[in-house]
């Protein structure tokens, strides 16, 4: 049974003067436990797909479903991973990844207690009583990682986390979350512009046309490389084919330069 259903999305945006259709029918399935990509040119409508499962926004026409049910508009199904890690700075590191526990009123001993064994997996165990300002941008990036799976989301949403990270960082995060989510068996779509990260992380890419956004190709990760880490994924002899297979695709989809 497909764990999340997007069947026949459309959206577009209105204004007093103007529409804009961001996403033109749109299907796909996605596996629970399975890792998705979507990758397309700029404004192909990728982040409103995201923000479509999410709940964030109704689509124009369509429907999606967790779970052959509704999205939930409250937020517990959901948990996102932006490329900021919209930590507050006046909050210790245990206050921030409490947070979501305490709006969703889910705080008590045993949360707490789970939140802080992730925090620990995650290599930050002792850093509690911090703020965010002493911390490197990657670590950042791994406290935002705990406090989204501490509300254990049936659905990870990673909307380009690590594009704003330096390389060696950008690389070892994408270990590091692949592993999570590989212990959690969490489902998660990655939003990206990086091909060798969709490559690298995923099961199933998702590759968008233009605006207005369509499923212009799917590609299946070959099985040799679900079960590597993303670093020896990026090594792997056949990685460089796929990587150029989905690069001359991509590229067919630019607008032709004058």
């Amino acid at each position: 049974m497909s764990f999340l259903k997007i069947k026949n999305v459309q959206h577009t945006y209105f204004t007093k003067t103007s529409a804009t259709t961001a996403l033109s029918d749109v299907s796909l399935e996605v596996k629970e436990g399975d890792f998705v990509s979507f990758l397309g040119p700029s404004g192909c409508g990728k982040t409103t797909l995201l923000s479509i499962i999410a709940g964030l926004i109704k689509p124009t026409s369509g429907v999606v479903t967790i779970e052959d049910k509704p999205i939930q508009t409250d937020g517990s199904q959901i948990g996102y991973m932006l490329q900021q890690d919209y930590l507050f700075p006046w909050k210790t590191i245990e206050e921030n990844i409490l947070l979501g526990l305490k709006l969703t009123r889910r705080l008590n001993l045993e949360t707490k207690l789970y939140a802080f064994g992730l925090l620990e997996q995650m290599g930050l165990a002792g850093l509690e009583n911090q703020l965010p300002k002493q911390l490197s941008g990657g670590m950042r990036q791994r406290v935002a990682l705990v406090r989204t799976l501490a509300t254990e989301p049936k659905l990870l949403m990673l909307d380009e986390p690590f594009s704003a990270l330096d390389y060696q960082t950008k690389l070892k995060l994408e270990n590091l979350v692949s592993d999570a989510l590989t212990t959690f068996n969490k489902t998660a779509i990655l939003v990206t512009h990086d091909i060798g990260e969709a490559i690298a992380m995923s099961d199933v890419i998702y590759l968008f046309s233009a605006r207005p956004g369509r499923i212009h190709k799917t590609f299946i990760v070959p099985e040799e490389f679900r079960h590597l880490a993303p670093f020896q994924v990026r090594n792997h002899p056949s990685f460089s084919e796929l990587f150029q297979t989905i690069w001359k695709e991509l590229e067919s989809l630019e607008p032709a330069k004058a």
